[in-house]
């Protein structure tokens, strides 16, 4: 099975929350009601400043993900 690289997360111990999961590396769960991240991945050894820029564009992309899937529910 093809998985999409985001997915919108639900939890309903944490029903004001707005969690993104990003499933190709580096993976991740974004919390987007304050921007923290949990990472699923081990990063230690790679290089700090490309994988700093790789990873905001990726947040980036999550946000735009969630604003999307939100449009289509209006």
């Amino acid at each position: 099975m093809a998985l999409p690289k985001f997915l919108l997360a639900d939890n309903s111990n944490h029903p004001d929350d707005i969690f993104v999961l990003h499933t190709e590396f580096p993976r991740f769960l974004i919390n987007l009601k304050d921007d923290t991240v949990e990472w699923f991945e081990d990063l230690s050894g790679e290089n700090e400043e490309d994988i700093a820029v790789e990873l905001a564009g990726l947040m980036d992309k999550a946000g735009a993900f969630y604003d999307t899937e939100m449009k289509q529910f209006e």
